[in-house]
């Protein structure tokens, strides 16, 4: 019998924690919590009705301050999360909750003695963080349209005026824009607050509300005013824009000066210069930290990256910052599946064009999946090709059935809990493949997914 040895110069993969993704999470809900303690503990003599709403806005305020701490891009910040993306989704969910409880306010709280100007100023604040909220939401109507309701829905966002009007509100530039007013937003909120409160008599009460609100509204304006100018930036320009397919390109971007260095499989943000202006994306790294150059892969998703092979042009300028990102295979065990969807198989691309032979795990079963011929295939074959251990599948959902846990698992097979995953591409198929495999027993520290869209 066969005896097999362990491969050598290599550290042993042993898998996540799943304390790491929670620590964030756990630590707002423990604020939440202790916000609403302390103001039940110094809740003033009177009725309850209006200190309960009044209580709900301040909930609201505290955890859009929480939101704004998310996106301050400070990299402690992001470590309690797990990465960057997946902060920017709890930002998301935060930012909602408060501005729906800041609604449930208005709805249920009034003050006869209110002063002129506050009502006013809610009012400018609640409408501007709702318009951020549905705008937040419309580009993922597919995921939260009940499924009886689909196609009429898909009939009507496919007619003409809605689709003219998507390409508006679609624009990441324009929401990028407006959503950099969410401090604002907050601030008229807040101040609301603090004139037309009826609860502030207990100066216990007055200043927790400060505190949470004004560490919001500092860590806004430390991202406004100061990220940008600390930032450690690297000067690029274009050297080629070639497509990948109908709806991709790949950009590569030499240095002209120090080179940013990242680890396989991070994200950075880039800001390019077009024929129309300056454009910043994040956009997730294909090449190796070891090339000269970079690599980024762009799909046609908004207004700039649908015309990006018209925009840019070798010579153009480039700056990049903020490496970001924990999506890293090294973090798995000593069987894995890697899953990529269309061109979510770049952060798979970095590493393979930095793995060494014989650095992969014991065994990792890549699935590439498409609608249509799978836009990089032919590389992802050749550098699949080096590693004895990478066990590549292609699949064509125009010819095949679409992939899923079953299949995966079928393919590693070991069991479900020795299994660790890494999942890249559209946000259904990857929700619906995580999902199934938790179900399936893969443990969900193991899972790892990048949700490339901060949006």
């Amino acid at each position: 019998m066969a005896v097999q040895t362990p491969v050598r110069h290599r550290r042993p993969y042993r898998g996540a924690h799943l304390i790491t993704r929670l620590i964030g999470p756990l630590t707002i809900a423990a604020l939440v919590v202790a916000f609403a303690l302390l103001w039940v503990a110094a809740r003033p003599a009177g009725d309850v009705g209006p200190f309960i709403g009044q209580l709900i806005g301040a909930e609201g305020v505290l955890l859009l301050s929480v939101g704004l701490v998310l996106i301050s891009t400070l990299r402690w910040v992001e470590q309690f999360f797990d990465g960057v993306d997946k902060a920017a989704v709890w930002h998301r969910r935060v930012a909602m909750t408060g501005t729906i409880l800041i609604g449930v306010h208005i709805a249920t709280t009034g003050n006869p003695n209110a002063t002129q100007l506050g009502p006013t100023l809610g009012t400018i604040g609640i409408v501007g963080l709702a318009t951020l909220t549905v705008w937040a939401i419309a580009p993922r109507w597919r995921s939260i349209t009940p499924r009886p309701l689909r196609t009429p829905v898909e009939r009507v966002m496919s007619s003409a005026p809605v689709r003219h009007v998507g390409r508006w509100v679609g624009s990441y530039g324009l929401w990028r824009a407006f959503h950099r007013l969410t401090g604002i937003f907050l601030a008229f909120g807040f101040v609301h607050g603090l004139m037309d409160s009826s609860v502030f008599g207990s100066q216990l009460l007055r200043w927790s509300y400060v505190v949470v609100g004004g560490v919001g509204l500092a860590f806004y304006l430390y991202r406004e005013l100061l990220a940008r100018r600390l930032a450690h930036t690297h000067d690029y320009e274009v050297s080629s824009v070639e497509p990948i397919d109908d709806a991709a390109f790949e950009i590569w971007l030499r240095p002209l000066g120090e080179r940013f260095s990242f680890r396989p499989g991070q994200f950075a943000l880039v800001n390019l210069e077009a024929r129309d202006g300056w454009h910043r994306h994040p956009f997730t790294i294909a090449s190796g930290p070891q090339e000269r150059e970079i690599r980024v892969t762009v799909r046609a998703l908004g207004d700039f990256t649908s015309s990006i092979g018209e925009l840019v042009e070798p010579g153009m300028p480039a700056v990049i910052s903020s490496r970001q990102g924990h999506f890293d295979y090294t973090r798995g065990t000593e069987h894995q599946v890697w899953v990529a969807g269309g061109i979510g198989v770049a952060p798979m691309l970095s590493w393979l064009r930095s793995a060494e032979v014989g650095a992969l795990p014991q065994r990792v079963d890549f699935f590439y999946t498409a609608r249509g011929p799978a836009p990089l295939a032919d590389e992802v074959a050749h550098l699949a090709a080096h590693h004895d251990e990478l066990h590549l599948h292609v699949i064509d959902t125009e010819t095949s059935p679409r992939l899923t846990a079953v299949q995966v698992l079928e393919s590693a097979g070991v069991d479900a809990h020795m299994l660790s995953a890494f999942l890249c591409g559209p946000e259904q198929m990857v929700s619906a493949i995580q999902r199934d495999l938790v179900r399936a027993g893969v443990k969900p520290a193991n899972i790892h997914r990048e949700f490339y869209n901060l949006r």
